[in-house]
């Protein structure tokens, strides 16, 4: 569909930016540099139509952007010059690709003459990031800019989304054409939603209501399909306990009778130990992912296993499902729910309330209302539910904080918890919630960030007082990198190799930048330093010191099963 009335003779710098906008994009987070130079001095035309945040670095402006697209649902928009301009994207747009992300990238490149040459700051993007995206290309031409544009935004967002580059030569940004405007709607050979088979999802349906102990596992698919309601509905008539994988938090309620947990290597007891004893296993929009299974070798055996996703690639990769259903969610779960009989399994579900009980008294109560003198990261996170009611976006770090945040965040909406899940990237928590809060202006967005993870990309505090971005963040500092920390105690006989942190006065530091703050030492003071935080206007760094042995259980150790979840130190 053409959407500019006639043709119009510009620049191809000023085709990039017009592209955008006919996209519906309106904030692009960046970082200028001499090979993307001509595309940034267009920017100045368009004020009023598109915002530019300006990162302090790009690895920065890439997470922002995911952070955008991440709680918006959009495609969310990112820029870099050539060379390490370009290559600092690289983590990004792989923390994109495994975890879903629709982004577009432009980078900028040398002349094309220059092209092969080592010319300076060369570097070969396209080549670097082919394996990481769903698909690049290098402009050469000018007036294939629109064309170019329209097909990243279609692939990047259609299907299983992910991360598209675009790398434009200095001098096609310099050309001009006669723009024109026309969206994709389809490519040849490129099929993002495969047909759905009625039958197969009948076929799971009767399965389904022949189980006495069925089980569903949920992760993110349900949140990009958006399909939240057909899976509530599903739910709700199946009557069928669910748990979640850390990128489906929020996908339902967590406070909902039939969510029961997390799974995963710190998910809770009971979701982990009754996925080897389910007799049907109902995976919807999610992978199968090492840190979910533990050993494949002893996952499930009991179990006939339904999976619903959307991505060939993924079907058949790590389980071999009795029943695969390709499609798209959302058209699927109606037609499921149609078929299944409306069930409840209250024998079933006690076992998880009951495995639930003993993970209470034996992890969850130390760690909302510790009794010794330390203060913990859980009841941090206790602090922050009373006090947000479960309406906040919460993004994390990477580390041992994220896993008590995903544990114990209480949320009622989707789209309400960020963190990065395949990658694993530290560093992410902050620019990551300053693209979320740019993209839910109207929110309150909470960055729950490590020590060690916020020292990676602590140069955004600039950012986010340059551009005023009243994020809030929750420093858990325990002066370690406290993940690795916690593995070296438990399986590297307390040899903690180079994971001490001697680290500056983040309070100082947040103020240089113009951001106030408080420190935390003492449990007194903590009530009323959250209600302070939620309280700020603008940006307010919260620091709270955490004893260094808060570590996170229960735990699936590596290669173990998920039914040798541990429960404590003591307990292996």
């Amino acid at each position: 569909m053409t959407t500019t009335n006639h043709k119009i003779k510009t620049t191809g710098s000023n085709a990039v930016l017009m592209s955008l906008i006919e996209e519906g994009i309106e904030t692009i987070f960046g970082y200028p540099g001499g090979a993307i130079m001509p595309i940034y001095d267009s920017l100045m035309n368009y004020q009023g139509k598109l915002k530019h945040i300006l990162t302090r670095h790009e690895q920065g402006a890439i997470h922002a952007a995911q952070g955008y697209a991440r709680a918006t649902g959009k495609v969310g928009v990112c820029m870099a010059t050539s060379g390490p301009g370009a290559t600092n994207l690289i983590t990004g747009i792989a923390d994109a690709m495994i975890d879903s992300t629709p982004l577009v990238a432009i980078t900028g490149q040398v002349a094309s003459p220059l092209l092969g040459t080592d010319a300076f700051q060369e570097t070969d993007v396209v080549g670097i990031s082919m394996p990481i995206t769903k698909w690049n290309y290098l402009i050469t031409k000018t007036e294939e800019i629109p064309m170019i544009i329209a097909k990243a935004f279609y692939i990047a967002k259609t299907g299983r989304p992910g991360p598209v580059l675009i790398d434009i030569a200095k001098d096609a940004q310099f050309g001009e054409l006669e723009f024109e405007y026309k969206k994709c709607t389809s490519i040849r050979s490129y099929l993002p939603v495969p047909k759905l088979n009625e039958a197969k999802v009948k076929e799971a349906a009767d399965i389904i209501n022949q189980a006495k102990k069925p089980y569903v596992l949920f992760g993110q698919g349900v949140v990009l399909g958006n399909a939240e309601k057909e899976f509530r509905e599903f739910i709700e008539k199946s009557g069928i306990p669910a748990a979640w994988t850390i990128l489906g938090l929020g996908a339902l309620p967590t406070d909902h009778p039939l969510n029961m947990g997390m799974l995963g290597m710190h998910g809770n007891y009971g979701t982990n130990i009754k996925t080897n004893e389910c007799d049907v296993l109902i995976a919807i929009g999610m992978r199968f992912d090492d840190r979910v299974t533990g050993d494949l070798k002893r996952y499930a055996k009991q179990a006939k296993i339904i999976h619903f996703e959307i991505d060939p690639a993924e079907m058949n990769k790590n389980i071999i499902p009795d029943v695969a259903v390709l499609g798209n969610i959302k058209e699927a779960l109606p037609i499921l729910t149609k078929h299944i009989q409306k069930r409840t399994f209250e024998s079933w579900i006690s076992e998880f309330k009951k495995n639930y009980q003993q993970e209470y008294e034996t992890v969850i109560k130390n760690d909302l209302y510790p009794e010794k003198e330390g203060l913990t990261m859980g009841e941090v996170m206790r602090m922050i539910n009373e006090s947000t009611n479960g309406n906040a976006i919460i993004v994390t770090d990477v580390g041992q904080h994220q896993m008590i945040a995903s544990r114990y965040a209480k949320l009622n909406n989707s789209r309400s918890f960020i963190t990065s899940g395949g990658l694993g990237t530290m560093g992410f928590g902050l620019p990551c919630a300053m693209g979320a809060q740019v993209g839910s202006p109207d929110k309150q967005v909470i960055a729950i960030i490590g020590d060690g993870g916020f020292q990676m990309t602590i140069q955004e505090l600039g950012t986010i007082n340059q551009s005023e971005i009243p994020v809030k963040i929750v420093l858990l500092n325990n002066k370690y990198l406290g993940m690795v920390r916690q593995w070296q105690e438990m399986f590297f006989d307390k040899r903690y190799s180079e994971t001490y942190l001697m680290n500056p006065d983040f309070i100082k530091v947040a103020e240089g930048f113009g951001i106030p703050g408080k420190k935390v030492l003492e449990r007194p003071e903590l009530e009323s330093a959250v209600k302070t935080m939620l309280a700020a206007k603008g940006p307010y760094l919260l620091e709270v010191s955490i004893e260094k042995e808060d570590n996170v259980f229960p735990m699936v150790p590596t290669g173990a099963s998920v039914s040798e979840v541990i429960l404590s130190k003591e307990k292996k």
